[in-house]
């Protein structure tokens, strides 16, 4: 036996991922330089005892998953994603991966991998490879628009009629004009071309409009013209927009989005999801300053509606109020559960006082509705936290702790209520 645990620890040390053995409540038995070195930075005080308590703050739901794991041993997560502080840091991890396995009725083993370099790559090649079959599928079903320095439509030609039913009067236009009011700002536009400036090329795809209004999923790039003279008129054609229609590939890209940025329970973003979206959104403001603002939301006393009416029915509320925060802000916004019952909602151009507004606006929606399920009738009430970014902050790290701070000072304060962030509030963890 002595041989066998000597063996055992020597695989813990040498083993190039992180290694942790735990009890079936989280308490850590073995565990690894790889892990501790990953775990550390996300332990609120320094001490790595339980696995679960070190992951609360990234992974909420991973104690859920262990214990609703009831089989005697398996494969409990593989390869689980788990976005670190905005999905990039320039100090450390971006992304972890978490696999855990359960060896019997008091033990689990949990394997975490740093997958910061390996996920961007990922996401490069998923665009060069969506558009490399974009261009050689098919040329019948595309527009080919030229647009000025200002991103507005230079002139008219058939295939703008053909995917859009537009007619000349389009010209002059924001190409935004192919897009649901909503789903765009005038700041997200003119993003896509200092990418394009940038990169070479920028590629969006989303719901797109007709000019009868009829929806289609559309997929644009935006490329220089390589021979523009910069001394040229700003209504001088500076860049080509390509936008085809592939409404008959939404089902399998939406199916992919939805398994690896959406909720299972809510269908809003996860925290995946979100934290991919704050980095890119971050990042444009940090280049091209402008608003934006974050509001945290917690359901007040929810534990007690588990407690009282069982789980199927808090996972209905869950669901009614990811419904009303879809219903309430932008498509341009983007919504995402957290974990357990913490939403947040990042608004692109958009200041404190404007997403206050539409946080008392949900608030005051909350306090009029009923969730009946299941002959039961349940009301709550919701309390939010508000910050806006700055460019002294450091990322979507710092905005959400100061979206966390006047959330615990709402609920500090009486609950069912909209706290902004200011200098003064205390920095006690919730």
């Amino acid at each position: 036996m002595a041989a066998e645990h000597e063996a055992l620890m020597q695989f813990l040390y040498l083993a190039p991922v992180g290694l942790v053995q735990a009890k079936a409540d989280g308490e850590i038995t073995l565990i690894n330089p790889i892990s501790a070195q990953l775990l550390m930075p996300l332990s609120r005080d320094g001490c790595l005892d339980n696995l679960f308590t070190a992951l609360q703050d990234v992974a909420p739901d991973v104690r859920r998953l262990c214990q609703a794991f009831t089989a005697p041993r398996g494969r409990i997560c593989d390869g689980v994603h788990i976005p670190l502080h905005g999905g990039g840091r320039r100090d450390g991890p971006g992304i972890l991966a978490l696999s855990i396995v359960k060896l019997d009725a008091g033990r689990l083993m949990a394997v975490l991998q740093d997958v910061t370099l390996q996920v961007q790559r990922d996401r490069q090649l998923r665009q060069s490879d969506a558009w490399l079959n974009a261009l050689l599928a098919s040329v019948a079903d595309y527009a080919l628009v030229s647009l000025d320095r200002e991103g507005r439509i230079e002139q008219w030609n058939g295939s703008i009629g053909r995917v859009t039913g537009h007619d000349d009067a389009v010209v002059g236009s924001s190409y935004a004009v192919f897009e649901p009011d909503d789903m765009t700002t005038a700041e997200r536009a003119r993003d896509l071309l200092r990418e394009a400036d940038a990169s070479g090329w920028s590629v969006d795809e989303g719901l797109r409009l007709r000019a009868d209004g009829t929806p289609f999923w559309g997929s644009a790039m935006i490329t220089p013209l390589p021979e523009r003279d910069p001394a040229a008129a700003d209504t001088d054609p500076a860049y080509c927009l390509v936008l085809r229609d592939i409404s008959d590939r939404r089902a399998a890209s939406e199916s992919w989005r939805q398994a690896v940025f959406a909720d299972h329970l809510t269908g809003v973003a996860n925290r995946r999801g979100f934290f991919h979206a704050a980095e890119l959104e971050l990042g444009r403001a940090c280049r091209f300053p402008r608003p934006v603002a974050l509001v945290l939301f917690d359901l007040d006393y929810f534990k007690r509606v588990n407690d009282t009416h069982g789980h199927p029915v808090g996972d209905a509320v869950l669901r009614a109020f990811a419904d009303l925060l879809r219903n309430t802000f932008r498509a341009v916004d983007v919504v995402a559960r957290l974990g357990g019952e913490e939403f947040a909602v990042l608004l692109p151009s958009t200041d404190a006082a404007q997403a206050s507004a539409v946080a008392r606006r949900l608030l005051a929606a909350v306090e009029g509705m009923t969730v009946r399920v299941d002959g039961a009738a349940v009301n709550f009430t919701v309390s939010a936290g508000v910050a806006e970014w700055d460019p002294q902050l450091g990322g979507i790290d710092d905005l959400q702790k100061r979206a966390d701070r006047a959330l615990y000072a709402a609920k500090a304060g009486g609950r069912n209520r909209v706290v902004g962030w200011t200098a003064d509030l205390a920095e006690t963890a919730r």
